[in-house]
């Protein structure tokens, strides 16, 4: 299954970066996932690229992603700084 390419993308804001007051970040199990790419459609930030990998930067660690993978090959793990 191909997925659309995201109607916009990331940008930074006033304040800097979104990821920078990420509490949690998203880990893909790449040998659980599947590839639909619902996780990248279901983001809200545009953080997830086609090839699935998340930039980081850009991420704010809301989940939605975690949450709509129906693989479960998403999880969210506290940010380490």
């Amino acid at each position: 299954m191909s997925t659309a390419p995201a109607m916009s993308r990331p940008k930074q804001g006033a304040s800097g970066k979104t990821g920078a007051w990420r509490i949690f970040r998203p880990r893909i199990d790449k040998d659980a996932c599947n590839a639909c790419g619902l996780c990248a459609l279901s983001c809200p930030d545009a953080a997830i690229g086609e090839d699935l990998e998340i930039d980081l930067e850009y991420c704010k660690g809301c989940g939605i992603c975690a949450h709509e993978c129906p693989k479960k090959a998403i999880s969210m793990k506290r940010e380490e700084k």
